[in-house]
């Protein structure tokens, strides 16, 4: 799973390129967000990430505040940032949280944080959730790539 981690930011860079802004600014399904929020989404959310496991690392199982994800997503830098510097911002995280990962112990991976809706994550389960939404945010633009022929 770090490997995905690892791996991912090349693969979204790969997904989007050559694409134009009015093909970064298509929804991947009606009433979804644009490519474009979807990239910005994937390094926002990952930065929460990123911040948790540290958090679960240094403090007893700290409870974590939640963010409204599809407000976030409205915002203008959702909207209108180019998506190269969401992109360059997802491989320097990723690099950096990879190492974090990979310095874990086995005890390390059994820490965890309280979540005010999903209970107690533990790291493993984070790991997990994180590869998936990864790969599930990128096979939106795959699919909408796919879709329209581009």
């Amino acid at each position: 799973m770090i490997a995905v981690i690892e791996s991912i930011p090349g693969r979204y860079l790969y997904a989007v390129a050559g694409l134009t802004d009015a093909q970064l600014n298509t929804p991947y399904r009606d009433g979804g967000w644009s490519l474009r929020q979807v990239i910005h989404h994937v390094p926002d959310s990952h930065m929460q990430a990123y911040s948790r496991t540290k958090l679960a690392l240094t403090e007893d199982l700290p409870v974590i505040k939640t963010y409204a994800e599809d407000r976030w997503a409205e915002l203008g830098d959702s909207r209108e940032t180019a998506i190269e510097i969401s992109l360059t911002l997802l491989n320097s995280l990723h690099r950096r949280w990879a190492v974090l990962l990979r310095s874990l112990t086995a005890t390390d991976w059994e820490r965890g944080y309280r979540h005010p809706e999903m209970g107690v994550v533990t790291l493993d389960k984070l790991l997990a959730l994180y590869r998936w939404h990864s790969e599930h945010h990128l096979a939106h633009i795959t699919k909408t790539r796919q879709k329209h022929g581009w």
